[in-house]
């Protein structure tokens, strides 16, 4: 059995636990687009992954899991599942106790989109510094005073063993999570049935079918998030001026987020926040 992987040491962590879970397998590093810095949609960080398994140089691929497109996307044949128990999904905050503790008009780190307009929407006074870089080199830039705090994922943090940097995590239903984040996805032509996690796989198709339905894209400011009772979203616009907050639970919860959704008029803040990404 090969796995594709990113080469980071978070990509490699991630691919270890599967391949443990597997029963051993090789582990193929594969350079994405987006590790040489071209610029693009998320799909930069997978695309010469889906390659390999494309022609068959590998045999599954691992994936942090916001990082896979929407199932429309995806290539013809292939397949995604949630594998291994899920990480926590929250957003953390590095460098102080508390998002109270960061002084008035503080530079806080981030390159997502989602993150900048959930913390503007809640303090708007903040500066948002674009950093960008793996989770070493972002905590790097904190220590150098590039920020004064920083919004990581919390799983990312752990599975490096750096749990100890997180200063608070950040409430779920305020800071939507990205859909999947903190979910490992196993992507190939047929899964292992084994090692899928199923409250990890219902809460990623969950989260990815809300994204789908309201064609969000990662310009656009889009959370979601499924706590296994309740299926939250967030949609605003990338300075936090204006936002939708959601949750509802169900038989069918994520056709009735995007339906009411819709009715407070995420289309039309979508379409406007595409223009301003």
């Amino acid at each position: 059995m090969r796995l594709g992987t990113r080469g980071s040491a978070l990509a490699r962590v991630q691919a270890d636990a599967v391949a443990g879970a597997l029963g051993g397998a090789e582990i193929v590093e594969i350079t994405t687009s987006g590790d040489r810095g071209v610029a693009g949609d998320k799909a930069r960080w997978i695309d010469t992954i889906e390659d390999a398994l494309e022609r068959g140089d590998i045999d599954l691929a691992v994936h942090s899991a916001k990082d896979v497109p929407a199932a429309s996307l995806l290539r013809p044949g292939m397949a995604v599942a949630a594998v291994l128990p899920r990480e926590d999904a929250r957003d953390a905050l590095v460098g102080a106790a508390a998002l109270d503790d960061v002084p008035e008009g503080a530079r806080v780190g981030t390159a997502s989109l989602r993150r900048r307009a959930q913390l503007l929407a809640v303090r708007p006074d903040l500066e948002i510094v674009d950093l960008r870089g793996n989770v070493d080199t972002r905590l790097r830039r904190l220590a150098e005073g590039a920020c004064d705090a920083l919004v990581l994922a919390a799983a990312g943090l752990r599975r490096l063993g750096r749990g100890d940097e997180i200063g608070v995590l950040l409430d779920p239903a305020v800071f939507v999570p990205a859909p999947g984040q903190g979910a490992l996805a196993l992507e190939g032509r047929a899964i292992p049935e084994g090692i899928v996690d199923a409250p990890a796989d219902t809460a990623l198709g969950l989260e990815r079918a809300v994204v789908e339905a309201l064609g969000a894209t990662c310009d656009t400011p889009v959370g979601c998030h499924y706590d296994g009772t309740a299926l939250h979203a967030f949609v605003g616009l990338p300075d936090g001026s204006e936002w939708l907050r959601d949750a509802v639970t169900g038989p069918d919860p994520a056709a009735a987020l995007v339906a009411r959704l819709r009715t407070m008029g995420a289309d039309d803040l979508l379409a406007r926040a595409g223009e301003l990404a």
